[in-house]
């Protein structure tokens, strides 16, 4: 297995930190090398961040919302593996942040 980190690139010498938006692939998905994986806005600008390498997003270590900064490792690729239907890896932490989903109202169908 080769794993090959996703880092947040360098960002300008006036921005400390920046806020990862939304993900475009999940864990478990085939990027390819360049394909955009989340964007990353700074007070100044909003950054692309692409894979880079090929292979399947192994795991998100910093999910969306959260502030990071230059250099700081935000995901990983598994440059050996292939796309697989195996359930996606999310870091325990990130889980146990996401919100719950809120159950429909009695009497309501779900739609």
């Amino acid at each position: 297995m080769a794993i090959v980190d996703v880092k947040v690139p360098q960002l300008s010498e006036s921005v400390a930190e920046a806020t990862l938006l939304q993900w475009k692939k999940q864990p478990g998905e085939a990027v390819e090398m360049d394909e955009i994986l989340i964007e990353i806005e700074t007070d100044k600008v909003v950054l692309e961040t692409p894979a880079p390498a090929d292979g399947v997003l192994a795991r998100i270590v910093k999910g969306d919302g959260l502030t990071v900064t230059s250099g700081e490792v935000i995901a990983v690729i598994d440059t050996a593996a292939s796309a697989s239907a195996a359930p996606p890896v999310v870091d325990p932490a990130l889980a146990a942040k996401a919100p719950a989903a809120a159950p429909a109202p009695a009497g309501e169908a779900a739609q």
